[in-house]
């Protein structure tokens, strides 16, 4: 039942984290876009932000920290289905 609940948990995760880098395909300086992209900030940016250091933008312009941190997070969730 945990692992489930975590598992969840995770998985939500990785959908805020999916719209947040959708979200920054579009302009959102104003209105309700950029209060969601806001919002959405506060809650991704911290952890997109340990892998931004190692990884930095190709062509200065295409982040894929964003790929590596779901990837991340997706295999820590397994690890801990496996452990619990």
């Amino acid at each position: 039942m945990i692992t489930a609940l975590i598992m969840q948990l995770l998985d939500a995760y990785c959908i805020v984290i999916f719209i947040y880098v959708i979200l920054s395909w579009f302009p959102h300086e104003t209105g309700i876009m950029g209060q969601i992209y806001s919002a959405l900030g506060v809650l991704c940016d911290w952890y997109l932000d340990l892998f931004r250091r190692f990884i930095p933008p190709i062509g200065g312009m295409v982040d894929i920290s964003p790929i590596a941190a779901l990837l991340v997070l997706q295999l820590v969730g397994r690890l801990i289905v496996i452990i619990l």
